[in-house]
């Protein structure tokens, strides 16, 4: 699966980008030029998208090619900002894509935070790299212009440091150069847990600046009256953004949480910071310290991270945009916007509200949220397939202005809704208001420029999101309004509308005004072409619409009869999920011909073990206006199947399961669904054992588990742990899975990881040790779960996802979908209907051995 940092408390990070003047361009390159015309968008055949998973993207373009840097090193390019590629590794080492290797080369940044340490026990933590061109840099042999990375290294929520890296290459390898700014220090000898650091002041840089006379002495404020760092009112140090002023000079803005977001000038020749030296307070009252800076934003703990400023040639100001939240999917991660006359602000909102907090406040009112958690929901009926177009905690962002068209593209990642913490890349582009504030369009960049629009084309039925105000883990999910040819606004939000330019508009909602513009744009639920509209309000809340095809009331009542299913009707085994509301808020309502089977509300009655099946039918009518029409589905309710053992598949030189129940397993290749590979045997736990390779696997028979209650029980020996690895993996589909992990996204502990709407960790907390064989077991019963590892309680839980709500599962050893396949020996695989009791578990355990 794609990174998941959920253990580590606060940590999200973001970046950006500059221009090359001599080499290419670089996020923060503006132009006051009218934008061109981008190719235009087809409005009926697909486009294609090549997705990447980069968190906390940095952008920058070299000649051609748009690069993104990010989190965990983690790097991707396009020549298009719609097909990326991946280019880089990760944390592998020594022979890391972009760092050679890492521990040696970072190892003074390492020393402080990142490597096997606190929260970054067992592995790295690098994050959120700002990617710069500077021409100034001066480098070891005299000539000058470097690629500059500054990344963030961090242990814990406060104990952080950023350094800098440079190459000649866009693409590495970078060299370390220093580390130039720590935070979370204490005035006295002190230890995180799972650490061996010194965390006192002295152990950082601090004394050599003071001793070189950048600084006359350490700050007594830094700390709290206990000694421990006072980051309620001083930074954690990551989520670098570098940027070249009008003037061009060059500043560093960083922080997260804690204690705001502060800047810092930088000498252009070094890329190191030019630190105050004094502290002091702005003419507007902000605080300056003598290390770290100007603050800028936030303050007194309160979320706000991942810093960019750019700035805009055009309308002449610096843009902050910040995201608040945090990054997860739970997290109402949303991004936020300031401007300002002066790099160093004051940056102040759309309604005149100064970016730092007046105090220890509820931070959802200050800033013009851009974007948060939304989804235009696709209801039955609805263009397209499946839910909608939606984001969840999209945040982190940095901004890329084409110097010669003057376009802006905001560039993020993004979680979504029901897939859990899988994130992937976004571009969207931003358009500027008549008052010069940046609105997203609604949909990922495709091609689409500005261009006049003809009223009678914006007439019409569109989804609405009001993104508001609030940090928010919920969906804003869309309502239908209709712009009548009147000016008014009619249906589920009322008000008024105007096109106010060749492409503007300007709506009144609830006493806002809200000011934007209309842009075509390519909607990839419904395959074409589509009107849509983004505006601002004078406080600072966006909005957006994406329009409808026109539809009578027939027309939409015919596309939900014809678009309505229940899936697999033969074969139920769960509650049906009934919907009662179709597209364009059509309702649905269920009439049932036998309550004991199956009840108007989904229920269902399954019969007991050895029974029949038993069948009833299930009508839906559907009603739009005064239209209505009716769809019936026979619904088979299938017994409860006999508790006890459903297979075992003991490797003894085959594949078989050895209780003639279940077909035999099948080698695949280094998916769940590839071809090739090769299982081997060898002397197991018991007899024998199958023999993983690294690049094969064993797709087991479909529906081996269908239920809500049940047990697996495995030996395995590993001969690497690789992070998210399976050994016993099972899926209803790619969105609903469970997995059991020697080396989990947790700490690297070994674990029961689920894959749902809300994904779930269930810890043991410690891994399994390569080499030697370990038990594994898991018990599920309806929604309670419990994990075993040689005969050990090691996890107990309530609410784990019920995933195998159908009869055609899918199931594997070794391989899921996504990734490294299994290295080392299994045996033993035992498949329970029902639950096995403790006793049962430590029967399994002694019999093998």
């Amino acid at each position: 699966m794609n990174d998941y940092v959920k253990s580590f408390l606060i940590l999200s990070i973001i970046f950006m980008l500059l221009v090359i003047p001599t080499k290419g361009e670089q996020g923060n390159a503006h132009s006051n030029k009218k934008a061109s015309k981008s190719p235009p968008i087809s409005e009926s055949t697909p486009l294609e998208f090549e997705e990447v998973s980069v968190h906390d993207p940095s952008i920058i373009k070299v000649d051609d090619m748009f690069y993104v840097f990010g989190s965990h090193i983690e790097a991707a390019k396009s020549s298009d900002l719609k097909s990326w590629t991946n280019f880089t590794n990760g944390y592998t080492t020594p022979d890391n894509t972009l760092y050679g290797d890492l521990s040696e080369n970072l190892a003074e940044s390492f020393a402080w935070a990142g490597e096997d340490d606190a929260d970054s026990r067992g592995g790295f933590a690098v994050w959120a790299p700002e990617i710069v061109w500077n021409e100034h840099y001066v480098k070891e042999d005299g000539s000058k212009g470097a690629y500059m990375m500054y990344y963030s290294a961090s242990s814990t929520y406060i104990r952080s440091a950023i350094g800098i890296a440079v190459a000649d290459d866009i693409e590495g390898p970078y060299k370390y150069v220093d580390t130039i700014v720590y935070s979370g220090f204490t005035e006295e000898e002190a230890y995180d847990s799972n650490s061996e650091i010194n965390k006192k002041w002295t152990n950082t840089h601090l004394p050599s600046l003071i001793e070189a006379g950048d600084l006359e002495e350490e700050n007594s404020d830094w700390f709290n009256e206990d000694g421990s760092y006072n980051n309620l009112h001083y930074p954690n140090a990551i989520d670098a953004n570098v940027f070249f002023d009008e003037e061009d000079r060059l500043w560093m803005t960083y922080g997260s949480w804690s204690g705001g977001i502060f800047i810092v000038e930088l000498d252009k020749e070094t890329g190191l910071i030019n630190y105050p030296g004094e502290d002091g307070k702005t003419s507007d009252g902000r605080q300056i310290d003598r290390y770290f800076g100007t603050k800028i934003a936030g303050g007194y703990g309160r979320s706000g991270e991942g810093p960019y400023v750019t700035y805009d040639e055009e309308t002449g100001y610096y843009y902050l945009y910040v995201t608040y939240g945090w990054l997860g999917a739970d997290g109402g991660y949303n991004m936020r916007v300031f401007r300002a006359e002066s790099p160093v602000g004051p940056y102040e909102d759309v309604a005149g509200q100064d970016a730092v907090l007046p105090s220890n406040t509820d931070n959802a009112p200050y800033g013009n949220k851009l974007m948060g958690n939304f989804l235009f929901e696709r209801k039955v009926g609805g263009e397209g397939t499946g839910i909608g177009h939606g984001y969840v905690s999209p945040g982190h962002n940095s901004i890329y202005t084409d110097d010669k068209t003057g376009d802006r593209f905001n560039v993020f990642h993004t979680r979504f809704p029901e897939t859990g913490e899988m994130h992937e890349l976004r571009v969207h582009q931003l358009f500027m208001t008549k008052e010069d504030w940046p609105v997203s369009a609604p949909y990922r960049y495709a091609g689409e420029s500005l261009e006049k629009v003809k009223r009678k084309d914006v007439i019409g039925d569109y989804k609405f999101i009001d993104h508001g105000k609030e940090n928010t883990e919920g969906l804003e999910r869309s309502v239908y309004i209709t712009l009548e040819k009147n000016n008014k606004i009619s249906g589920d939000v009322e008000g008024t509308w105007k096109r106010t330019g060749h492409y503007w508009i300007e709506l009144s909602i609830g006493g806002n005004t809200y000011a934007g513009v209309f842009v075509k744009q390519w909607n990839h639920v419904a395959e074409r072409e589509v009107m849509t509209f983004t505006a601002l309000s004078d406080d600072g809340a966006s909005v957006w619409g994406t329009q409808l095809l026109n539809k009578t009331d027939e027309e939409v009542v015919s596309d939900i009869v014809e678009d309505l299913t229940l899936g697999d009707t033969d074969n139920v085994i769960s509650n049906l999920d009934l919907p009662v509301e179709g597209t364009r808020n059509a309702t649905i309502s269920w009439e049932t011909s036998n309550a004991e089977v199956i009840t108007e509300s989904g229920d269902i009655t399954r019969p007991d073990v050895g029974e029949d099946p038993v069948s009833a039918e299930l009508t839906a009518t559907m009603t739009k206006g005064d239209v209505t029409d009716n769809k019936s589905f026979t619904i088979t309710v299938l017994p409860y199947r006999e508790a006890g053992e459903i297979a075992h598949y003991a490797f003894d030189g085959d594949l078989q399961d050895s209780l003639g129940e279940q077909d035999a397993g099948q080698v695949t290749g280094d998916r769940i669904n590839n071809e090739g590979g090769e299982i081997t045997f060898t002397d197991g736990k018991h007899d024998q054992a199958a023999v993983f390779d690294g690049f094969s696997g064993i797709r087991l028979p479909d529906g081996l588990i269908a239920g809500d209650s049940y047990s697996v029980s495995l030996w395995v020996n590993p001969s690497e742990l690789t992070q998210y690895t399976t050994t016993f993996f099972g899926a209803r589909n790619e969105n609903n899975w469970i997995s059991m992990v020697p080396q989990g996204p947790v700490n690297g502990e070994t674990m029961v990881w689920a894959g749902s709407s809300a994904w779930y960790d269930a810890s043991a907390g410690y891994t399994i040790p390569t080499g030697e064989w370990s038990h594994l077991a898991i018990t599920v019963h309806q929604g309670d779960v419990e994990m075993y590892i040689n005969g050990e309680k090691v996890f107990t839980g309530t609410n784990f996802p019920d995933v195998f709500t159908t009869t055609n599962g899918q199931f594997s050893l070794g391989v899921n979908w996504w990734d490294p396949p299994f290295q080392g020996e299994m045996d033993e695989l035992r498949i329970f209907e029902g639950v096995l009791t403790e006793d049962d578990i430590h029967d399994l355990v002694k019999k093998a051995n």
